[in-house]
C-alpha cells in the first residue's frame, strides 16, 4: 500500500505492507485524513519508526476478530495513535465511531483530535453558562469547535484571532465578541482558554476576574511562557492556572467520537474545512498549515479531486 512517512521535515510517499489488525482492531480503507499542527511539529524531528496520522475516516474492510466493533462495509471516523496517512489503517474498535449516511468522510475526518480537544476542554472548564470566557488562538480547528460548543452552552465568549475575515466566521458560530489582539480584549473574564503561549499567557492571565481560572492547552507560538511573580501580585486575586491535555482521560475515544458525530449529523456542530485537497499534495498542505494560511481544519482525500481554499 502507499503511505506517507517523514522525509526532510515534511512527508514523502513509500510502499509498505498492508497492516495486519490485532484481534480488537478493524482494518479501515482510508478515504480522508486530517492534518494537525502538532503533527507538523513532530515531523521536524520524528521518533524512529513513527508515521503521522491520528485523524482518519473511511470504510471498514476487515472486521475485528474478537467480534467487537463495526461490520465490513460500514463507514467510520477513527482516532488511531499514529500511522493513519496511508491507504489502510488498523484501528482499535474503541477508538472509532460509525458514520450516519448524511455525514461524509471529509467532514468526519476533521473531527477527532480537534473535536476531542474542544469537547474535553469544556468538560474540564465546568459550567460555562453565563460566564465570560476568553479564547486565544481561535482561528484553528480547535478554536472553531470551542467557539460553537461554548456559545451553545451559554457562554459569553470573546475570541482572539488575527484577521477580520476569520473573526467573521467565529461570530457566525456564536462568539459574542471578536478581537485581533489581547490588548483589545475587555476583561475581566471568569475563564481564559489559552493555546498560544509566549507572551499571550501572562496577558490573558492579567485579564481574569478575582478567583478566575486560566486553562492552558497549547503553545502554538512555540515560544516559552514566562511569568513574573511581582506582576502576578498586581493581577487578579487568587487566579488559578491549569494545564490541560486532551489525552488525559480515563476512557477510550469512541464514546466522545460518537458525541461529535451525533452533534455534527444533527447540525449542531459545524467542522470548518479550511483546506481540502488530494493527499498527493500533503506536503503543500503542511506548508500552508505551518504558515497559518488555513482557517479551521486541513483535510486530505485519497479518492476525490482537489479543491483548496487558503483563505
Amino acid at each position: 500500500m502507499k503511505a506517507l512517512i517523514p522525509a526532510r521535515g515534511t512527508v514523502g510517499f513509500t510502499e509498505l505492507p498492508q497492516p495486519e489488525p490485532r484481534p480488537d482492531e478493524v482494518l479501515v480503507k482510508v478515504d480522508a485524513f486530517s492534518v494537525n499542527r502538532g503533527e507538523t511539529f513532530v515531523l521536524e524531528d520524528p521518533p524512529p519508526g513513527w508515521r503521522p496520522g491520528k485523524d482518519v475516516a473511511g470504510l471498514v474492510v476487515q472486521a475485528a476478530a474478537d467480534g467487537s466493533g463495526p461490520a465490513v462495509g460500514q463507514r467510520v471516523v477513527a482516532h488511531p495513535p499514529a500511522a493513519g496517512w496511508a491507504e489502510y489503517a488498523a484501528v482499535r474498535t474503541d477508538a472509532l465511531a460509525v458514520l450516519p449516511e448524511q455525514l461524509d468522510t471529509r467532514t468526519a475526518a476533521a473531527l477527532p483530535l480537534a473535536g476531542l480537544t474542544a469537547l474535553r476542554l469544556l468538560r474540564a472548564a465546568g459550567a460555562v453558562t453565563g460566564r465570560r470566557v476568553l479564547l486565544t488562538g481561535a482561528s484553528g480547528g480547535v478554536g472553531h469547535y470551542l467557539t460553537e460548543l461554548a456559545a451553545a452552552a451559554g457562554a459569553e465568549l470573546t475570541a482572539v484571532t488575527a484577521s477580520p475575515e476569520r473573526g467573521a466566521r467565529l461570530r457566525e458560530l456564536g462568539a459574542a465578541e471578536v478581537v485581533h489582539t489581547l490588548a483589545d480584549a475587555r476583561g475581566p473574564y471568569d475563564l481564559a482558554l489559552e493555546s498560544t503561549g509566549g507572551t499571550a499567557l501572562p496577558q490573558a492571565l492579567a485579564l481574569l476576574a478575582p478567583r478566575g481560572r486560566l486553562i492552558w492547552f497549547g503553545q502554538a507560538s512555540r515560544e516559552p511562557v514566562r511569568l513574573d511573580f511581582f506582576a502576578l501580585l498586581n493581577g487578579p486575586a487568587s487566579a488559578t492556572v491549569q494545564h490541560f491535555s486532551y489525552a488525559d482521560v480515563d476512557h477510550p475515544d469512541g464514546p466522545d467520537l460518537r458525541t461529535l458525530v451525533r452533534l455534527t449529523a444533527e447540525g449542531r456542530l459545524h467542522p470548518e474545512l479550511g483546506l481540502v485537497d488530494d493527499w498527493h499534495r500533503t506536503a503543500d498542505a503542511i506548508d500552508a498549515l505551518r504558515g497559518r494560511q488555513v482557517r479551521g481544519n486541513t483535510v486530505l482525500t485519497l479518492d476525490r479531486p482537489a479543491e483548496g481554499d487558503l483563505s
